[in-house]
C-alpha cells in the first residue's frame, strides 16, 4: 500500500490548487529543499497520485470569445447491462472529444456523460452517434446546463494538525 506522509498532503494540496509555481516556490512553501520537492513530486507521479497537469479554461471566456457553448448532462440507459455491452458504450463515449466527463453509475441510469458543445445542433450531431444509432440505448435524459455555480478539480485532503515533539 502507497503511503502518503504530512509532506505529500501539503504537496498535493498545493498542486490541486495551482501547479503553476515553481519548484523553488512549491519547495519554500513546504519547508523543503528543491531537490527533496522535485524528487517527491516526481514519486508522486510515478505512483499515480498525480494523474497530469493541466490548464481549466474558463467556459464563459471560450463562450464570449468563440460565440458558442452548450454544456450537457445526460443520463444513459441501455437495454441490457453486460460487461460487454457497457464496455461497449463507455468505449464509443471516451471515444467522442466533445465527452469530458463519463462515469459508469449505480443504481439508476448506466451513464452520466458531461459533454461540451458549441450549439444545440452539435448536440443533436453528439446524440445520433452515440444514442441513436445505437440499438442498446434504451433510455436518454439530457440535462443543459443554465449557469456554472460551482465547479471544482480538488480532492478534499486530510488536514493533519502538526505533530508536538
Amino acid at each position: 500500500m502507497q503511503h502518503l506522509d504530512d509532506v505529500d498532503i501539503q504537496l498535493l494540496s498545493r498542486l490541486q490548487e495551482d501547479a503553476s509555481p515553481s519548484n523553488q516556490a512549491l519547495a519554500e512553501a513546504v519547508g523543503l529543499s528543491a531537490a527533496t520537492c522535485h524528487r517527491r513530486i516526481k514519486r508522486l507521479k510515478d505512483e499515480g497520485f498525480i494523474e497530469r497537469q493541466v490548464a481549466i479554461l474558463s467556459p464563459q471566456k471560450l463562450a464570449d470569445a468563440l460565440g458558442w457553448g452548450l454544456s450537457a448532462l445526460v443520463e444513459i440507459s441501455l437495454d441490457v447491462q453486460t460487461q460487454e455491452a457497457l464496455d461497449a458504450f463507455e468505449a464509443r463515449a471516451l471515444d467522442e472529444p466533445q465527452v469530458q466527463q463519463c462515469w459508469r453509475v449505480s443504481p439508476g441510469p448506466d451513464f452520466i456523460l458531461v459533454a461540451q458543445v458549441p450549439d444545440m445542433p452539435a448536440y443533436q450531431d453528439l446524440a445520433k452517434r452515440l444514442f441513436t444509432q445505437d440499438s442498446q440505448v434504451r433510455n436518454v435524459r439530457a440535462f443543459f446546463a443554465v449557469k456554472r455555480a460551482k465547479f471544482g478539480t480538488q480532492w478534499p485532503l486530510p488536514v493533519r494538525a502538526p505533530t508536538r515533539p
